[in-house]
């Protein structure tokens, strides 16, 4: 067994022998592979690596060592030991340099922590930016005695027989008596002697220095003066004695000095948002409505009473309001200063009549009145203040004579005259006929009603309007509900007021901003509200024509419900959620709404007027339009033979309303005059005569011809525009009795046939090809995505892409069976060196 294993740990260290022995790769660079790698994506295989081709592995087994290789060395092993110290790591320094920088260290550490409190004796300590060891020596003493410029210095023996003692002065020697004086020292006094001698010396010099040096500057003045006139000089102004004219200035100077004097831009206040404007109206309309009630209880009379009652004198009386703006503005016109006056005024007029012969002054002129008026003011306010201190004089004597002191100094105001009892009571009337500022949302439509009910239009659009303004969406939560109820019974109630009898439109016309203003602020509530009521009529009428056959043209109400629709709601999209159910609303009532009156003939006019209003800005064809103006057109004739034309649901060729607008007087066309119709006429026909009634006729046919004209204004750029009006054209040429109409029915008959070509265009109206064109042939490649080359994976895009995500899962997780083999097979190489290696030691 030791043989075996002796020969086999001899062939396993000779094959280690001549792998090492093996020669190298040599590198050649034309065989390097180089892939740059543009930037780094995460979670993506790196490709891009650099050697020669069949290396790969060594690279792999390189790869494996720095990573899978140390974390198998490291399996299980959770202590580890790391060297802190400072520099341990750092090859730049050498040991001893290492040792220093510790010790440095510590002791800065154990330093800062025992020195934190003492004063270092090297640091210098300072006063205010003074060092404290200078300000004890006290160098600055100033000699107050010395008269001398150089204040504040003394000299060193002065200094040492004052502060030292004057021992200095005793040890000090002479120069020239060295020998006289080592044999016979001078006493005290006779030193103190000499040192008073040499500081009158000292004082004498200095100032024998200063009468040389201003004597020198005297000196220096006068030969200043000698040549100062040598000198280019400008004269002084007092000295100057030929004045030359100023030249006149010119328009554009005068203009520039006039805008100096201009007005400038002043800061205009910040834009208030919309709650702040709601909140602030709202209190203002809460003031007024406490103020009336204070009016109807009687309480504001005595209110001003009691504030009036007493002033005191220290009050300023400032507590006046200005009416106007009295005060002068200053300005530059005409080269010269000019305040604005009325007396200014009327002499510049006067100079302007006299044609300007005044000239310009001069500047010096224009300061000596201006110091002469600065004088006068000045003389005026020292009088004033001389009589204001009079007055004050006066007062105190009078205090004094009087000796009451401050009960004198109060000034009672004058009472108001008394309010008598019918003055009272007509003010309380007045306040309780006043309407109330502030007013509830209604909560139901009755209480709407309650509400406007008993005033007039205005009154009523007042009311809703400081309604609105009470109850705005920004001052509460439950504001917005109330409000976009209150659209709604808006609608109805201006339903109610057309139905009357007679109508009130007036009101109707009062209350439209209103409802404009609900639905700009609740747009999607107003929505609903308009289409329930649109869906509601259109049922019942559905409901009428399927019980009677026939239904009758929409009410007043329901006519100025399109309008308004029409006025709120955008008419010309292609497609609206309000304004498409009306305009179908519209189609059905021009061709099963049956017209058998006058009353329905008026009705119809004013929903072609509502129906041209709907597609004036879309230009939008309208066939129940035509075709409705050709009936009505139709009714004009008496004689219902060879017609040229074809007569479409609601009327009939022939019947017993089909003569409804022949006039039964030719000879009432002389007295007919051209008026616009009531809409109150299409509610309810008063009693009228034959005469009136063909006057009503006549009025029905001009405003039918002139909607037959506007139509052909609004489609006259259609290709089609011939072949829409050629049975329009046909009833007015050949079948309408113009000859008997009045004059102005004649020249709109005689625009619209001049409007209306004779004959149609030979175009040929647009339809559609039976068969598809065959499209031309191209030569753009046709672009076919391709999910997968290769074998057919699924025949729909989801199957060819679940396809393609099973192919990538299984070449991925063989790529990952292979790489775990690799790593096993590396571990257990490594185990078996571990071993062998072991088992040679």
């Amino acid at each position: 067994m030791m043989r075996k294993q002796q020969t086999f740990s001899r062939g396993l260290s000779d094959k280690v022998r001549k792998s090492k022995a093996a020669p190298e790769i040599q590198k050649n660079p034309f065989e390097v592979k180089i892939n740059r790698k543009k930037f780094d994506v995460l979670g993506r295989k790196s490709k891009h690596d650099v050697g020669l081709p069949g290396v790969s592995r060594s690279r792999a087994i390189q790869k494996r060592k720095d990573t899978l290789l140390k974390e198998f060395r490291l399996k299980d092993k959770n202590n580890t030991f790391i060297d802190r110290r400072f520099g341990e790591y750092d090859s730049k320094l050498t040991p001893e340099e290492k040792i220093l920088q510790r010790f440095t260290l510590e002791r800065q550490r154990t330093q800062d922590r025992k020195d934190m409190y003492n004063l270092n004796e090297e640091e210098e300590l300072t006063h205010y930016g003074q060092s404290l060891a200078e300000m004890e020596k006290m160098t600055d003493v100033i000699d107050s005695d010395s008269d001398s410029e150089e204040k504040g210095l003394l000299s060193a023996e002065l200094t040492a027989t004052h502060f030292g003692g004057g021992g200095g002065l005793l040890r000090k020697k002479s120069a020239g008596d060295d020998e006289e004086e080592e044999h016979k020292p001078r006493s005290r006094q006779e030193l103190i002697e000499e040192l008073i001698i040499k500081s009158k010396q000292e004082k004498r010099e200095r100032q024998t220095q200063k009468e040389e040096a201003q004597e020198l500057t005297e000196k220096l003045d006068q030969e200043w003066k000698s040549i100062q006139n040598l000198l280019a000089h400008k004269t002084p102004k007092a000295e100057r004695t030929d004045e030359t004219d100023k030249p006149k200035l010119d328009q554009y100077d005068m203009m520039v000095r006039e805008l100096g004097f201009e007005m400038k831009a002043q800061p205009s206040e910040k834009l208030k948002s919309a709650e702040e404007l709601a909140r602030e109206e709202r209190q203002r309309l809460q003031t007024l409505e406490a103020d009336r009630l204070k009016r109807m209880m009687g309480d504001a009379e005595e209110d001003a009473v009691q504030t009036n009652t007493h002033i005191s004198a220290d009050d300023m009386n400032d507590g006046f309001i200005l009416d106007g703006d009295d005060r002068k503005t200053l300005a530059y016109k005409d080269g010269k200063w000019n305040i604005e006056g009325e007396e200014e005024e009327k002499e510049d007029e006067d100079g302007d009549e006299e044609g300007g012969e005044e000239e310009e002054e001069e500047d010096d002129e224009d300061d000596a009145e201006g110091e002469e008026d600065d004088e006068e003011g000045e003389d005026d306010d020292e009088d004033d203040a001389d009589e204001d201190h009079c007055d004050l004089q006066s007062d105190e004597g009078s205090e004094d004579e009087d000796g009451q002191g401050a009960e004198e100094e109060q000034v009672c105001a004058e009472e108001p005259p008394a309010v008598s009892e019918e003055q009272k009571k007509a003010a309380q009337e007045a306040a309780k006929a006043e309407l109330p500022y502030t007013f509830p949302a209604p909560e139901s439509y009755s209480d709407l009603k309650q509400l406007l009910q008993g005033h007039g239009s205005e009154q009523q659009r007042l009311i809703l309007d400081r309604t609105l303004k009470c109850n705005h969406p920004s001052l509460s939560a439950g504001n917005k509900a109330k409000l976009q109820k209150l659209f709604g019974f808006l609608l109805e109630y201006v339903g109610d007021l057309a139905t009357q009898n007679p109508p009130d439109l007036r009101t109707v016309s009062a209350l439209i901003p209103q409802i404009c203003g609900l639905c700009q602020m609740f747009p999607e509530a107003a929505c609903k509200a308009v289409q329930t009521l649109l869906s509601d009529s259109g049922h019942s009428m559905e409901e009428t024509l399927e019980v009677k056959g026939r239904a009758p043209m929409p009410d007043l109400d329901m006519l100025v419900l399109l309008k308004i629709t029409a006025l709120l709601f955008p008419s010309s999209d292609f497609r609206h959620p309000v304004t498409t159910p009306a305009f179908l609303f519209l189609s059905q009532a021009l061709t099963r709404c049956a017209v058998v009156s006058l009353e329905d003939v008026c009705k119809g006019l004013v929903l072609c007027c509502l129906a041209l209003e709907y597609v004036s800005l879309s230009q939008r064809i309208f066939p129940e339009l035509l075709n409705f103006l050709l009936g009505l057109l139709h009714l004009t004739v008496s004689d219902k033979h060879n017609m040229g034309y074809t007569v479409v649901s609601p009327f009939r060729r022939q019947g017993k309303s089909c003569d409804l607008l022949v006039l039964k007087d030719p000879n009432v066309s002389h007295s007919w005059n051209r008026k616009p119709i009531s809409l109150q006429t299409a509610h309810r026909l008063p009693a009228q005569s034959p005469v009136e009634r063909d006057h009503y006729r006549l009025s029905l046919i001009d405003s039918c011809l002139d909607l037959v004209k506007r139509c052909t204004w609004l489609y006259k750029d259609l290709p089609s525009y011939a072949h829409i009006f050629q049975p329009i054209r046909a009833l007015l040429l050949k079948h309408l009795p113009v000859e008997g109409y009045p004059a102005p029915i004649q020249d709109l008959h005689r625009e619209i046939l001049d409007a209306i070509p004779e004959k149609p265009s030979q175009h040929a109206p647009l339809v559609f090809k039976k068969k598809k064109p065959i499209p031309l042939k191209l030569f753009t490649p046709k672009i076919v995505q391709i999910l997968d080359y290769g074998k057919k994976r699924g025949n729909t895009k989801e199957e060819k892409e679940r396809e393609r995500l099973k192919h990538k899962y299984k070449r991925e997780f063989k790529g990952a069976l292979r790489e775990i083999r690799k790593d096993t097979r590396f571990l257990a190489r490594e185990k078996l060196s571990d071993v062998m290696s072991s088992s040679f030691l």
